[in-house]
């Protein structure tokens, strides 16, 4: 039987253990945390304990935290209605509320000429390239860099930022729009006026808490250096399959990125090919963002920086890593694409 090798991180996180113990923990409270009785106080408090870990790991202490189902929610939340400017390189559920406009260069950076009516994605999910977010931006998508890199909210001049539980060891289906205090958003979701009348439903007690547990634990292993040697065996990799010769294109090399990320076209080669390819081999990896996988076309991102020539594309993959990926399992993938390459090649 093949050994699974899940190099994925970026559509979503293995589950921590934490995140796990506290959703089960959460699962036995049963008062509603919106009741004034004690066993309401009880579901509130998870609520509360769960804002201040996410808030402490953003470093947005003076923010509010309102609790979403997810990134994709928090975008609608934060744009809709207002017609910010993007870049084509935003994750669509950005990229579905933004005017566009923004411009991409090869390197995939990209540039701002209003930040109060446009909205930059701190690191792409597909690339990991990473941004310089300019003082007075309206939004920013942190999903990818939370937990893999340092964030300060507080200190960024982001007006509102959006997260996702599942990228970083929480569960799914649970995330956060962090708004600058003192701003206000219309609520898209009418009702009973839960999270400060941002979002009204009862909350996702389980999901929170998780949410919360996950943000914690992050924080301490970014803190403790766990990404560094994750960077170190993303160096290896692309280091490997760059050799003089090999037709693999390394995209957004020249940019700062996110430490686990590497997007590779090999013209000639489709992506979803490759991924069925490899998967059958034992590696778990993407043609693209999670939220694009199934749809046969041609990354946006990619032709936005340019990588449009003879169907490049087309033709990527992203392998993305994590701490608890190993160097044999690096190896490993490294001799088993290089060999379905050259035979592909012959």
């Amino acid at each position: 039987m093949v050994e699974r090798v899940y190099l994925d991180w970026n559509a979503t996180a293995p589950l921590r253990p934490e995140a796990r113990d506290a959703m089960l923990a959460a699962m036995d409270v049963v008062g509603n945390p919106s009741s004034v009785h004690a066993e309401g106080r009880a579901a509130k408090a998870l609520v509360e304990r769960a804002r201040r870990q996410v808030a402490d790991a953003l470093g947005a202490q003076g923010a509010d935290i309102v609790f979403v189902s997810g990134a994709t929610e928090g975008a609608a939340l934060a744009m809709a209605g207002r017609g910010l400017a993007c870049a084509p390189v935003e994750h669509e559920a950005v990229a579905a509320w933004g005017d566009g406009g923004l411009p991409v260069d090869r390197a995939g950076r990209v540039g701002v000429a209003d930040p109060a009516a446009s909205a930059l994605q701190l690191a792409n999910s597909e690339t990991g390239v990473m941004q310089d977010l300019p003082d007075g931006l309206a939004v920013s998508d942190w999903t990818q860099a939370f937990g893999k890199v340092p964030c300060a909210f507080d200190w960024s001049g982001v007006d509102m930022a959006l997260v996702s539980a599942h990228k970083l060891g929480g569960p799914k289906g649970i995330g956060a729009l962090v708004i600058r205090r003192g701003l206000d958003v219309a609520a898209q979701i009418r009702g009973g006026g839960q999270e400060m009348g941002r979002r009204s439903g009862t909350e996702n007690i389980p999901g929170i808490a998780g949410f919360g547990a996950a943000a914690e634990a992050a924080a301490r292993d970014l803190a403790d250096g766990a990404w560094e040697p994750v960077s170190q065996l993303r160096t290896f990799l692309e280091t490997s399959l760059a050799a003089p010769g090999n037709p693999t294109i390394l995209v957004g090399r020249e940019s700062p990125r996110l430490p686990n990320t590497s997007c590779l076209i090999t013209p000639g080669w489709r992506g979803e090919t490759q991924v069925m390819a490899l998967d059958l081999a034992g590696f778990a990896v993407s043609a693209g963002s999670a939220c694009s996988s199934g749809k046969v076309r041609a990354s946006a991102v990619l032709g936005a920086m340019g990588y449009e020539r003879a169907g490049e594309a087309d033709c990527a993959i992203r392998v993305s890593l994590g701490p608890t990926v190993t160097q044999d399992q690096v190896e490993r993938f490294v001799e088993t694409f290089t060999a379905l390459r050259e035979r592909r090649r012959r």
